[in-house]
């Protein structure tokens, strides 16, 4: 991609509409820190932010819901509460050492929130329904309280109902101050959603 130019503000959802391989996902990949870029820059309340890899995007308040959950979203062998809190351990661990009660804990607060439909918080994460591998996913990113939140394809393969939620909620944080990057290739979906 080049000579791309946009900005997304506070309480904002961005949309970025187009066919699968136009682009969208390199663009948030970059800003993500996940792909490298020639040239340009990223900036952040005014100030340059240079997101080498992912962890530099989640150190600068940037959070990336991947469109394909299943090979770059999931780690479907671990539990729904280490899914859940896998980018944010650093908040919840002391000298490398993880705090269990609030691991947990935080887990149960997005299982409620987000009505996520498993047994418990230790079920493995790969024997859900794909709309609640959804939440789970999406749950990880809120729980490192993003500035920016990115959504490529966020309701892709999910039932309606499952869809419907999402968008609901991804309208709630726009509302709360959080500025969105909403990847779709659904125009009616972006219509709905979308600043």
């Amino acid at each position: 991609f080049k000579d791309i130019s946009f900005q997304v503000r506070k309480g904002e959802i961005f949309g970025m509409f187009g066919l699968i391989g136009a682009g969208r996902t390199e663009i948030c990949r970059a800003i993500f820190g996940a792909d490298k870029y020639e040239s340009g820059e990223v900036l952040i309340d005014g100030k340059p932010v240079h997101n080498r890899k992912p962890l530099d995007g989640i150190h600068n308040s940037i959070a990336f819901l991947t469109e394909d959950r299943r090979k770059e979203g999931l780690c479907g062998q671990l539990s729904v509460m280490r899914n859940i809190n896998l980018a944010s351990y650093p908040r919840i661990a002391k000298n490398g050492v993880i705090n269990l009660k609030k691991e947990a804990r935080r887990a149960e607060q997005y299982v409620d929130s987000l009505s996520i439909k498993t047994p418990d918080i230790e079920f493995r994460v790969r024997n859900l329904s794909g709309g609640n591998q959804q939440k789970v996913i999406l749950a990880r990113w809120l729980a490192t309280n993003p500035d920016l939140l990115m959504l490529d394809e966020p309701t892709r393969g999910i039932d309606i109902g499952t869809k419907a939620e999402i968008q609901k909620l991804v309208v709630q944080l726009a509302e709360q101050g959080m500025a969105v990057i909403f990847i779709s290739s659904e125009i009616d979906e972006m219509l709905r959603c979308c600043d």
